[in-house]
This record gives C-alpha cells, structure tokens and sequence, in this order.
C-alpha cells in the first residue's frame, strides 16, 4: 500500500500519521521529494481502514500496490534513485556511468594500463574480476585476493572507483574495506543469503540480471539487498539466455523502459556478457544509450588474443576511445531516450 500526502504536508503531521500506521505492525517508509510526499507500506496491511486514512486532511490519495517487490518499486520512490560512488553519480539526469576494464585482473602491468587508458577515453569506474565464476572448473578462476590488491593499486594511480564481483559472504567484509562498488553476477541474483548479507552493508551493489531471471525477479533480489536496509543498488541488464546461439545470450533492450516504468533504481547495460562478440559491444553500447540506460559496463582488454578469460568479447582501448567518441556525440544529438519518472 502507497499513501501519498498532499504537497507542503508538515512532517509532524506525516509522523503522527508514520506512527499510527506502525501500531498496525506494518514497516513505513517514508519518501520525500520535491514534488511529492509518499508513505510506503510493507508487510500485512489487511487490517488497515482505507477510509480512515483517506479522511485525513493530508492525504492526497491511497494507493494498492500489486506488487511482491515494495521498496524497489517506483510508487514507494517516485524519482530515480541516484548512487553517489566517491562523488560519481551512477542514475543522475544527464549523466553516463561508463564501467570499463578487463574480464579478470591478470598481472600489474595490465591492470594499471588499461586503467589509465580507460580513464582517458571518459571512463570513470574500473572494473576488473579478482575472482572469477567460470563454467568450466578447469577455466582461470581469477588472481583472487592478491587480484583485489591488485585492484587497489590501479585505483591508486587512477583515482578510478573499483567494480567488482563478490563470490561468498565470507568475503564480505574485504569487500567493503578494500571496493567501491560490489558487483553480484548474474549466477548469483538469487543467492539470498549473500544478498541479505550485502543488504547489511552500505556500499553500492550492482546487481546481474540472471541468465533466465524475469523482470520481476530481478526486482525481487533487489528487494532482498533493500530490506535489510541498503537503498544504493544498481541493475544490470546483462542479456539473458534464449534459443538462439549465434550470440552468448540476447540482450533485452526492453528491460531498459521497463525498469524505468516498474523502479526507481538505476539501470545499466552489459554490451559485452550480452553478445559475447567484441564488434558487437559498440552497436550494442549505442542502442543501449538511445533508450535511457544509466550506464555501461564494457570489458576492455590490452591483448585480447592472449586474454585469461573472455577474450573474445573484449575490445582494444583504442576501439575503447573510439567508442567513447561515438556515444558522446549521440548524447549530444539528443538521441538518449529521457523518461517522466514522476509519471512513469
């Protein structure tokens, strides 16, 4: 249930109204913005009178939302959300979080190259797998811990924010020392209990979209972060599997409007898990833009032919630079699609 309150209401006024409701053993979050005053519910609100809500002087409308996820959703938080990562806006009108870097960190030298590469093309976060989940138990599973050392020297002579991916919840704890933004691949969206260990945590999460994972239950493991407190979650449109097999998954382009529609959190595309093909990350990245993604994360690789892992799906730091060049100019054409999420 959504109770919006009419425009300037005093917020005595909201707390008497917070606190009453909370006697009814429900959770009430409050959500203020410029222009509006919502009060979200969460739990069993069966008991509830309607009618007795709506006689308050300042209630402008209750609304019933069908919904499982509550704090996700976009009538509990009408405007976007945006995560500020060390001054870096990801979800911010106007803006692009680009996330480039490699598939995993292999050694120093490349990790602080391609960070100074990336970064002077318009990167603004790093990304880089210290560990890595691969199908096969044979393939490189990542430099682990010493890759997180690895991680922060490059942050160090960057200055470039880290995103990357957290494997257990043993692990949580280095994370939050040692990432800015903590990344949950799409193998594990529905691992709940890594989940709600994060939701614990105030740092960003970035969460994947499974390889078969609707819409609603990609919001749904959001909620799981969200519950327990964490409000700074971004999504990850990273392609999904389907019956076709030219491409490693197909990239749900549709997801972008629907998110926006369904959440007020920020969205971000995955070019590179999504085709599986270096030249198709750039068309892809651009399609991504033209319907309002928040961001992009892109695998970018210094020696792709000789990469540990997903070679193939990697581009140069030029091709990088020249890409770069190219969204920024459709950004300037006003081809990036804008949406009224106040009305969404």
């Amino acid at each position: 249930m959504v109770i919006v309150m009419k425009p300037h209401t005093p917020k005595e006024e909201i707390m008497v109204l917070k606190n009453k409701l909370e006697k009814e053993n429900v959770k009430v979050n409050v959500s203020i913005g410029e222009e509006y005053i919502v009060l979200g519910l969460i739990g069993d609100t069966t008991k509830i009178e309607i009618s007795k809500i709506q006689a308050n002087d300042y209630v402008e409308k209750v609304i019933k939302v069908q919904e499982k996820y509550k704090l996700a959703n976009r009538l509990f938080h009408p405007e976007d959300t945006v995560v500020d990562v060390n001054g870096e806006k990801i979800g911010e009108n106007n803006s692009l979080a680009v996330i480039a870097g490699p598939c995993s960190v292999e050694n120093e030298k490349q990790i602080i190259e391609i960070a100074k590469q990336v970064k002077q093309s318009g990167a603004n976060f790093l990304r880089g797998g210290a560990f890595k989940p691969r199908t096969s138990p044979y393939s490189f599973q990542g430099l682990e811990t010493k890759g997180l050392d690895l991680l922060k020297l490059a942050k160090r002579e960057t200055g470039l924010p880290i995103v990357t991916e957290i494997m257990s919840v043993d692990m949580i704890d280095r994370f939050v020392e040692d990432v800015d933004v903590i990344q949950v691949g799409a193998r594990n969206m529905q691992n709940f209990s890594l989940l709600k260990e994060l939701g614990k945590t105030r740092k960003p999460i970035l969460l994947k979209r499974g390889l078969s994972a609707t819409i609603e239950e990609l919001l749904m493991s959001a909620e799981y972060i969200m519950s327990e407190g964490n409000k700074n979650v971004i999504l990850c449109e990273r392609g999904i599997r389907t019956f076709e097999n030219y491409t490693r998954n197909t990239l749900d382009l549709s997801a972008i409007p629907a998110i926006k529609k369904l959440s007020h959190l920020p969205v971000i595309v995955d070019p590179s898990h999504a085709a599986g093909l270096w030249w198709m990350v750039e068309p892809l990245s651009k399609a991504a833009v033209a319907v309002g993604a928040d961001g992009l994360i892109i695998e970018v690789h210094n020696d792709p032919e000789n990469a540990l892992s997903d070679g193939q799906q990697s581009i140069t730091p030029k091709r990088f630079k020249k890409l770069m060049s190219n969204i920024n100019k459709l950004i300037e054409a006003g081809i990036r699609q804008e949406y009224n999420t106040i009305n969404a």
